[in-house]
């Protein structure tokens, strides 16, 4: 609003004269009021942060709440203007208009990148004029994620070192380890090149031959990504694992006169490439019969008795698994049917006594029930004979002072009427049945 001065001529006019160069009051109180009116008050600006991933489109709005019409641009974090109004005033054709109006003013960028990153200014011309900022964070997903692996081919055993690398990402990456579906612990290292991580995450693992084959997974926890990772699978290799299995008898004892046929079973990595048999406390028996992975006895006797070994080896090492054999007598019954094989790694132990000694001992068992029974039943017999004669022959004790006794009236009586008295004390004579 314009004021306008009155002459110095004229400013005595009306009343006499007032200071030169004074507005007059009601004026001065007009101009008051309107400056504590303040234009656009009640406008209000609204933004958002935005996070993108690098090369992908980022949206930038800015928007008023009880829009008067008031103009709204956008500046860069330069604070150069990138659209005002409808206006692209910056050369940069990434920026383009998607929405504008008296309330919103949104603007798309494409292919971002770390350059673009920033605060960016919406500003309200009003009287006074507002701003908000909203910033903008570029995410950078990582490259070149790799497992580098010590050795390619391991041996059971043995400890080797992996490493997992995911390269230029921003923010710095998290690497998990998996062997197959179990989680393991690495120990990671970041290192930083201006704006940019490098993390490098270090495994240990001793393999054993259950892990061949097994995949090792390294996966990245990223903002910028899901479900990244890369795996190698391991390959180790181990001596062999034998097993003896007897083909005949398939169950029962091994008794004199009869066969015996074993087995043979090794696998590993590589394969053996030698399996052989020997007896170990003794000499093979010239009538034992050998074939490859095979060992046959066709008519066992008591001099077979020991250990069998069956050795495989590969080029890990050697291992061996024992068979022990005993010899029985011929059969005079039918035993019951048994399971003879019991097995352990790397050395396997299979005993042709295992399983029948139970049989044995539960017919040993059920002879000694037997006798003792019937030595119980002869005892009681015994006694039961023995008490009733004692009790049909069951004796008195007379003696033939005894005589007259049981008629006297009284003890001196009973003395003097004792048939013989005391004259006749040399023919007393006792019977005792």
């Amino acid at each position: 609003m314009a004021s306008r001065t009155e002459p110095s001529g004229c400013s005595g006019r009306g009343g006499g004269g007032g200071a030169p160069g004074i507005l007059p009051l009601p004026l001065l109180l007009l101009l008051a009021a309107a400056a504590l009116v303040p234009r656009g008050d009640g406008q209000n600006l609204v933004t958002e942060d935005v996070t993108v991933v690098e090369g992908e489109v980022a949206t930038i709005s800015c928007r008023v709440k009880n829009s008067d019409d008031s103009v709204i641009q956008l500046l860069n974090p330069n604070r150069q203007t990138i659209y005002f109004k409808d206006f692209r005033p910056l050369k940069d054709s990434r920026f383009q208009l998607v929405n504008f109006s008296n309330s919103e003013l949104r603007v798309s960028l494409t292919n971002v990148s770390v350059s673009d990153e920033g605060r960016y200014f919406c500003q309200l011309y009003t009287d006074p004029p507002q701003e908000i900022y909203t910033t903008m964070t570029v995410l950078v997903p990582p490259r070149n994620l790799m497992i580098d692996i010590q050795k390619d081919i391991a041996t059971e055993g043995e400890e080797i070192e992996l490493n997992c690398t995911a390269m230029a990402s921003r923010p710095a990456t998290t690497i998990r380890w998996f062997k197959g579906n179990k989680e393991l612990k690495g120990k990671s290292e970041v290192e930083q090149w201006y704006d940019m991580f490098t993390v490098t995450s270090q495994l240990l693992l001793t393999v054993g031959r259950e892990d061949d084959g097994v995949p090792v997974i390294c996966l990245v926890d990223h903002p910028a990504v899901k479900d990244l990772q890369t795996q190698r699978y391991l390959e180790v290799i181990y001596k062999p694992q034998v097993r003896v299995l007897q083909n005949y008898p398939l169950q029962g004892l091994t008794r004199e006169g009869e066969p015996l046929e074993l087995t043979c079973t090794a696998f590993g990595k590589p394969q053996p490439t030698e399996v052989k048999w020997l007896r170990v406390d003794d000499e093979m028996p010239q009538h034992v019969v050998v074939s490859g992975s095979n060992l046959l006895i066709n008519n066992l006797n008591k001099t077979d008795n020991g250990t069998y070994r069956c050795e495989a080896s590969n080029a890990v090492g050697k291992s061996s698994a024992d068979y022990m054999l005993f010899v029985y007598d011929p059969p005079t019954t039918i035993p019951p049917p048994t399971t003879t094989t019991t097995t352990t790694t790397p050395t396997t132990i299979t005993d042709s006594r295992a399983g029948d000694e139970g049989s044995i001992r539960a017919v040993d068992h059920a002879v000694i029930g037997g006798v003792v029974a019937v030595v119980v039943f002869a005892m009681l017999c015994l006694l039961i004979i023995l008490g009733r004669y004692f009790a049909r022959h069951k004796g008195t004790y007379f003696t033939h002072e005894a005589k007259g006794a049981d008629d006297a009236a009284d003890a001196d009586t009973a003395i003097i009427n004792a048939e013989g008295g005391q004259n006749n004390s040399e023919e007393k004579k006792e019977y005792f049945i």
